[in-house]
C-alpha cells in the first residue's frame, strides 16, 4: 500500500476518533458554560451526561453481528451518516428538554465510530503490525477526543455556546462523511449470525446496562440514599441483566458467552481493566474538577491540555516501539508506576496550585493511560483467539463495556469520595472558627472591607465577610478532599502494581518448576 494511501487511512481514523471523542467529551468539558444557555441547573445538566451513555454503553453487543451480517461497507456508511444527521439536530436545540432527547440520539449514533477509526487504522498496515503498531496507534488515537475538546471549547463557546459547540463537530462529521464514502475499508465475507434471541437478549442487556450507567452518572449529584427512584433503576437494572444471563446460559450459540466471562483468566482481566479505568479518572474527573472548584475554566488550563495531549502521543508511540509478546506485564508495570507517581505528586496540592505545577504529574498519568491499554487488549485477543474465533466477539464486548462502564463507574467514584471527604474537611474546619476568636474576627473585618465602598451598614459588613470567610472554608476542603481522591488513588495504583508483581512472580516460578520437574519424568 502506497504512503499516500496509508496516510489517507491514517487521517479517516483521526477523523472518525475526533469525531466521536468531541460528542462524547464537548458537553462533559463544559458542563458549567452550557447549562446557563439551556435555562439548567447543574444537576438538571448532568441528564446530558447521563442519557448520552445510556445507550452507548451497550450498543457495541450488537453492532458487531450486525457488522457481519449487514456488510462492513453499509455499516460505515449508514453510521456515519446517521452522526451527520444526529449532529445536525444539535443546531436546533434551545432548551433542556430539547437537549436530553438529542443527547440520546447522540449515544447511539456515536456508538459505532470508536469501532470505524479503530478499524481504519488497523487497515494499512500489514496483519504482522497489526497487534503492535496499529493497535498501539488506533487506542492512543481514541483517547484524543477529551483534551483536544477542551482546548477548542473556549473558541466555539465564544462563537455561540451550545450551538457553536456543535458546529465544529457537524463539520468534523461531514469531513469523516466524505472519507468513508471515498476510502472503503477491506471487504468481509457476510453471515447470517443474528438470531431473534439475540435481540431478545440485547434488549435486557440494554435495558441493564443503560440504566446502571445512568445511576453512576447521576448517584452523586442527586446522592446516592436520598433519592429512591436510583434504587429503582438499579433494581430493573439487575433484574433485566439476569433475565439476559438466563437466555444466555440456555442457548447453543449464546450472544455472549457467559461461562467463559465468568472463568478465573476473563474475570482477572475485566477486574485488571476496571481497577484501570478508575485509577485513571485522576485526571478527567480529578485534576480537571479540582482546578474547576479554583475557578479555572478550559481556557487557563489549556497548556494543560496540551502537556496531556502530547504525553499521549508520546505514551502510545512508546508502546508502539516496545509491545511484543511476552512484554505486557512490563509495559503494565511501568504504566502503573507512572500512575503512582503522578498520583503521589498531585496529593500535595494547595490553593495555590496552578496547571503549571502539575504538568509533570498529569503527563506521567497521560502516559500511563496509553502504555496500558494496548499491550492489555493485545493479551486479551491472543488468549481468545487461542479459544477460537467464536470467543472473539466475546472478548470484545469485555473491552469495549469495562472501558464505557468503567469510565463513568471511575467518575462516580472519585466524584462520591471526593464529596465524602469535603463534608468531613468542612465540618474539621468549621469547628476551629469561633466569631470570638481575634484571628477570625480579624479576617471577617479585612474581607468584608471590600464592601465598605458599597454600603455603611456594619451588621452586613460581618455578614458579607462571614460568607466570604465560608466560602474560603469550603474552597479549603474541596482542596483537602482532592489531595485525599489523590493519594487514594496511588495507594490504588500501588496496590495493583503488587497484585501484578505477585502473579508475574508465582508464574514464572510455576513455570520454573514444570520445567526443573520435567526431565526427572522424561
Amino acid at each position: 500500500m502506497s504512503l499516500l494511501r496509508v496516510s489517507s487511512y491514517v487521517l479517516a481514523a483521526v477523523l472518525l476518533a475526533l469525531t466521536q471523542g468531541l460528542g462524547m467529551n464537548l458537553i462533559s468539558a463544559n458542563l458549567p458554560q452550557i447549562q446557563g444557555g439551556l435555562g439548567a441547573t447543574s444537576t438538571e445538566a448532568t441528564w446530558l451526561i447521563a442519557v448520552y451513555m445510556a445507550p452507548n454503553v451497550s450498543l457495541s453487543l450488537m453492532l458487531i453481528k450486525i457488522r457481519t451480517q449487514f456488510g462492513l461497507r453499509n455499516f460505515a456508511e449508514l453510521s456515519i451518516l446517521a452522526f451527520v444527521v444526529v449532529s445536525l439536530m444539535h443546531l436546533f436545540v434551545d432548551d433542556l428538554q430539547s437537549a436530553i432527547i438529542v443527547r440520546f440520539f447522540s449515544g447511539v449514533a456515536a456508538a459505532p465510530l470508536s469501532s470505524l477509526a479503530f478499524l481504519y487504522m488497523l487497515e494499512p498496515f500489514p496483519p504482522a503490525k497489526k497487534l503492535n503498531l496499529g493497535l498501539c496507534l488506533a487506542l492512543t488515537n481514541i483517547s484524543l477526543g477529551a483534551p483536544i475538546a477542551r482546548l477548542i471549547s473556549p473558541a466555539l463557546l465564544d462563537i455561540g455556546q451550545w450551538h457553536g459547540l456543535y458546529l465544529m463537530e457537524l463539520a468534523i462529521a461531514l469531513m469523516a462523511f466524505a472519507t468513508v464514502y471515498l476510502l472503503p475499508l477491506s471487504p468481509q465475507p457476510r453471515a447470517k449470525v443474528i438470531h431473534w434471541l439475540d435481540i431478545v437478549s440485547y434488549i435486557f442487556i440494554a435495558v441493564g446496562f443503560g440504566l446502571i450507567a445512568m445511576v453512576l452518572v447521576l448517584g452523586r449529584v442527586y446522592w446516592w440514599i436520598e433519592a429512591p427512584w436510583l434504587g429503582v433503576m438499579l433494581a430493573v437494572a439487575i433484574a433485566s441483566v439476569t433475565c439476559a444471563v438466563i437466555i444466555e446460559l440456555n442457548r447453543q450459540s449464546p450472544l455472549v458467552d457467559i461461562r467463559w466471562l465468568t472463568s478465573r483468566e476473563v474475570l482477572h482481566f475485566t477486574g485488571a481493566l476496571l481497577v484501570f479505568r478508575v485509577v485513571l479518572s485522576e485526571q478527567t474527573s480529578g485534576a480537571y474538577a479540582f482546578f474547576q472548584v479554583l475557578g479555572l475554566q478550559n481556557a487557563q488550563t489549556a497548556t494543560l491540555s496540551w502537556v496531556i495531549l502530547g504525553a499521549t502521543l508520546a505514551g502510545g508511540s512508546i508502546c508502539a516501539a516496545v509491545l511484543k509478546p511476552g512484554r505486557e506485564p512490563a509495559i503494565h508495570m511501568m504504566a502503573l508506576s507512572l500512575l503512582i507517581a503522578g498520583a503521589y505528586l498531585d496529593s500535595h496540592a494547595t490553593n495555590l496550585t496552578r496547571p503549571v505545577q502539575m504538568y509533570g504529574s498529569q503527563a506521567m498519568i497521560a502516559c500511563a493511560g496509553a502504555l496500558f491499554l494496548p499491550p492489555a487488549m493485545a493479551s486479551g485477543l491472543m488468549s481468545a483467539l487461542k479459544k477460537g474465533p467464536n470467543y472473539i466477539l466475546s472478548f470484545i464486548i469485555v473491552f469495549l463495556t469495562t472501558q464505557s462502564i468503567g469510565g463513568v463507574l471511575g467518575s462516580a467514584v472519585v466524584g462520591t469520595f471526593v464529596t465524602w471527604r469535603e463534608k468531613v474537611h468542612s465540618h474539621a474546619l468549621v469547628e476551629h472558627i469561633a466569631l470570638t476568636n481575634p484571628i477570625v474576627a480579624k479576617q471577617i473585618g479585612q474581607l468584608a472591607g471590600v464592601f465598605a465602598r458599597v454600603h455603611t451598614d456594619l451588621a452586613m459588613h460581618n455578614a458579607e465577610g462571614i460568607a466570604l470567610l465560608g466560602q474560603q472554608a469550603t474552597r479549603e476542603a474541596y482542596v483537602l478532599a482532592y489531595n485525599d481522591a489523590f493519594l487514594l488513588i496511588a495507594v490504588l495504583s500501588a496496590f495493583a502494581l503488587a497484585a501484578l508483581v505477585i502473579h508475574v512472580s508465582v508464574v514464572a516460578i510455576g513455570r520454573r518448576m514444570s520445567a526443573v520437574s520435567q526431565p526427572a519424568f522424561s
